[in-house]
């Protein structure tokens, strides 16, 4: 990065331009941001005012009114409506601003010139500011009012815009509430981590015999009383604790539930916490799967964190996390991989994973374990195949000791036939194999490959 470069204000909009003058559009530029620029506008010649935003706010507008409730919705999402790092929810007349990025924030004007509603809060607490080296603050833009609510399947729910979690109300969840929804009637519910209970209410209102909130937020918890008192739901009851705590207290005591609903916050925020937010998944499902009557269902929504650096917690590694459960006597019954919703529209070089990837894993308990037992002594029983012995040779050296396992490896690296099989798997799978195995081949390095050189 040049100096004139560096010296630019955080926010900047800039006009890129390669090498051989080729315009690429423009961009909001911070050199302090390990995302330097954010392609805004592909005409370089665009004027960005307060018609622009208004024009591109209403193209993001016009999709939800086709897709969602018209009146009750995320209204912008960030990359996926072409508005880097902006965030605006809807709430009827009420929006809630989340800009996570210097250039939105120095548009900030621009934005509120562009909307219409009577009652504006700016959420920029988001720890993704940090990033851009952006203080935390909520501030009131416009009336005074800090209060809404929301309307979900004819429920309504009040939403605190200065002081609730995020935003105010997850809507990306919507599709994955419709579907526990489903599954609730004449069901006893527990839902763990309720938050302000849209998925435990949601239950009663589809006919759950009874409904169990559990959070550790004696403010949330209010709020789900409010709404249960509100719509008049009866048969819910609200409890304050921790979700572990709660789950081990609830098996000792011989509590089971048809529906165990469990919506956990991020375990895993950054990469060094990636294996202790593994185990902690694979403790939580164990436990609720421990409560869960015969032949039921816990429900669990795992969550990538939607601004972790990539691969924190990949799709594949979510997958095994049923596993755990094989110790509460229940086994892996289905997985289902949703996208957030329409409200939260993925751009087109952006995977709708890398935004909100939930990953719902679905485990019907087993009566007893009898099956289970049976399968893992087949499996004990089973002998093991080495693959030293499959291909006849034996490194030299105690493969006891450390040094000898070291020796018995880099032996093995150097076997012709282990060559040979490790090739043969490349140039099945990438272009790049074949490209490889051509040229240690036409050295004569491997005399005799195991596969057929295209």
């Amino acid at each position: 990065m040049t100096p004139e470069a560096r010296a630019l204000a955080p926010g900047s909009l800039v006009r890129l331009e390669g090498d051989d003058g080729v315009r690429f559009g423009l961009a909001l530029f911070n050199p302090h941001s390990l995302i330097a620029a954010r392609v805004l506008e592909r005409d370089a010649d665009a004027v960005i005012d307060a018609a622009w935003m208004r024009a591109r706010i209403e193209e993001a507008a016009a999709l939800r009114a086709r897709l969602c409730d018209p009146e009750f919705h995320r209204l912008v999402h960030a990359e996926g409506d072409r508005l880097p790092g902006l965030i605006i929810d809807r709430f009827g007349d009420a929006a809630v601003v989340q800009a996570n990025t210097a250039g939105m924030q120095r548009l900030t004007s621009l934005i509120l010139e562009a909307l219409d509603f009577s009652v504006i809060v700016a959420r920029n607490d988001s720890s993704a500011r940090r990033l851009e080296s952006l203080p935390e603050e909520t501030t009131q833009l416009r009336g005074t009012d800090g209060d809404a609510e929301v309307v979900e399947a004819g429920l309504r729910f009040p939403v605190d815009l200065l002081g609730g979690q995020k935003t105010g109300w997850y809507y990306d969840q919507r599709p994955n509430r419709d579907l526990v929804a489903g599954l609730a009637a004449g069901a006893r519910v527990l839902d763990l981590f309720c938050h302000t209970g849209a998925f435990g209410l949601r239950c009663a209102a589809a006919g759950a015999a009874s409904v169990l909130l559990a959070d550790s937020s004696a403010p949330a918890l209010a709020a789900a009383e409010q709404a249960a008192a509100l719509n008049g739901l009866a048969g819910v009851r609200t409890r304050r604790a921790d979700a572990f705590d709660l789950l081990e207290e609830l098996a000792a005591a011989g509590e089971r539930f048809d529906l165990v609903v469990c919506d956990p916050p991020a375990f895993a925020k950054s990469r060094k916490d990636a294996a202790a937010g593994l185990r902690a998944y694979g403790k939580l499902t164990r436990l609720a799967a421990a409560v869960t009557a015969p032949g039921r269902i816990p429900f669990h929504r795992l969550m990538q964190p939607s601004r972790a650096p990539s691969g924190v917690v990949s799709a594949d590694r979510l997958g095994p996390l049923a596993r755990p459960a094989r110790g509460a006597r229940a086994r892996h019954h289905g997985r289902r991989s949703g996208p957030s919703g329409a409200s939260a529209p993925a751009g087109d070089r952006l995977s709708q994973g890398t935004i909100a990837a939930t990953r719902l894993i679905l485990a019907a308990a087993l009566a007893n374990s009898t099956s289970q037992a049976a399968s893992t002594s087949q499996a004990a029983s089973r002998p093991r195949r080495s693959r030293r012995r499959r291909i006849g040779w034996r490194p030299s050296g105690s493969s006891s000791s450390r040094a000898g396992r070291r020796q018995a490896v880099m032996a093995r690296e150097r076997h012709p036939a282990d060559l040979a099989i490790r090739h043969a798997r490349r140039v099945r799978t990438s272009r790049r194999g074949d490209d490889r195995l051509r040229r240690e081949h036409s050295r004569g390095r491997i005399e005799n490959p195991s596969c057929t050189l295209r």
